[in-house]
């Protein structure tokens, strides 16, 4: 499970990053509706990137439960496909990612399904 800590940490230092340069780089360059897709993917980055930090320590507590780790991978995939496509439809007319959005709320879903069924 410190491979979810450390992966944790990581995304939560990009989300930081993410967050800085929307604020920063991007004010007054995108529309209002782009800024708030922006901010959106930001936040769900910044909550997933805790929630795996946190599933990476509650692995310790459930080494023989493979549901904690799954979830870990989940909110892994979360913040790929959910925030990451979210972060390029903000600044690309990429219409095609809008469909894979959705696929990444379902990661985080399941994911914070499996926590609960692990710790149970």
């Amino acid at each position: 499970m410190q491979i979810l800590i450390v992966l944790g940490s990581m995304l939560m230092m990009a989300a930081v990053a993410m967050g800085a340069f929307g604020a920063h780089a991007l004010k007054g360059k995108m529309s209002a509706d782009k800024q708030k897709v922006y901010e959106t993917a930001v936040l769900y980055h910044i909550i997933h990137a805790l929630g795996i930090i946190v599933i990476g320590l509650l692995g310790g507590q459930y080494p023989e439960n493979g549901m904690i780790e799954a979830a870990g991978w989940l909110m892994v995939a979360g913040i790929v496909l959910f925030s990451g496509s979210l972060y390029v439809l903000s600044l690309k007319r990429a219409r095609l990612l809008g469909p894979i959005t959705p696929l990444g709320g379902l990661s985080f879903i399941a994911g914070w399904l499996l926590v609960a069924l692990g710790v149970l």
